[in-house]
């Protein structure tokens, strides 16, 4: 296995990307960390010349292609202004164009407006809530990270003879999220790989498992990052809940907070749904 951190080492060396089965989802890279992997690159982009780069304010991404085999990410500063820049990021592998997105850094600029109005959903304590994987992770990109059901509600349930089924309901999952790597880091680099680990919530309506494909998503980063507290431990709660499921796509909103219940990314994500 190769950790979140290696896999953005070997990015920042090169520019390209291999990786084995266990950041695969279905017959393509985790959908995460080909974000994660364009916001990475678009971040070094929007610092060159700079000491740092603004902060990433803003997201789109488009799942063009399947990303199979090495990916390569190449990033272009499309517009450099005072206090914003916007980047374009593409991931590229042999078959073509996989994802591209466009990246929106702003540096802080003085308010005297101030409102917060964005409630984490009530939640289980961590430790009262049992891994959704196991303690060895889940299949494919899972094992990468811990994941824990905050609500009390089953997705998955196992018959007398081993098979899985899963479980009807409210088309809404909330979640205790957080990285296996201890130097996955914090920052919206590390958000985005951890913001799209849950299922399509569309899948709580499906009567058998069917495959889904997530086409675009689109997020805000609510809070600039800021050094972790010495307290912080990693934990993201997650909410994600289907509001229109229909013609084979699915309309979801999505959010994350950190354990105190801070905003951290709100978003938007249209998925081909094929159940």
């Amino acid at each position: 296995m190769k950790a979140f951190s290696e896999v953005l080492a070997e990015l920042a060396a090169g520019g390209t990307v291999s990786v084995g089965d266990d950041w695969t989802q279905g017959r393509t890279l985790f959908g995460g960390l080909s974000a994660a992997l364009a916001a990475a690159d678009g971040t070094r982009a929007a610092g060159e010349g700079q000491q740092t780069p603004p902060p990433l304010r803003s997201a789109q991404f488009a799942f063009i292609g399947p990303a199979a085999g090495p990916v390569t990410v190449s990033s272009t500063v499309l517009r450099r202004g005072r206090s914003a820049v916007f980047v374009q990021s593409d991931l590229m592998t042999e078959q073509g164009l996989a994802l591209r997105g466009i990246l929106t850094f702003g540096s802080a600029r003085p308010s005297a407006m101030a409102h917060q109005d964005h409630p984490p959903p009530p939640a289980r304590p961590i430790a009262g809530c049992p891994s959704l994987h196991g303690p060895g992770g889940g299949p494919g990109f899972a094992a990468h990270f811990d994941v824990r059901p905050a609500d009390g509600e089953i997705w998955f349930g196992r018959n007398p003879d081993g098979t899985v089924e899963r479980k009807a309901g409210k088309p809404d999952l909330i979640l205790w999220a957080r990285h296996r790597d201890p130097a996955a880091g914090l920052d919206p680099i590390a958000l985005l790989a951890l913001g799209d680990i849950p299922p399509p919530a569309a899948m709580r309506l499906m009567a058998a498992p069917a495959p889904i494909s997530t086409m675009t998503w689109m997020v805000d980063f609510l809070t600039p990052p800021t050094p972790a507290p010495a307290e912080d431990d990693g934990w993201r709660l997650l909410r994600s809940t289907a509001e229109v499921v229909t013609q084979g796509y699915c309309s979801q909103s999505m959010s994350l907070w950190d354990s105190a219940g801070r905003p951290l990314m709100a978003g938007r994500q249209n998925v081909a749904v094929f159940g």
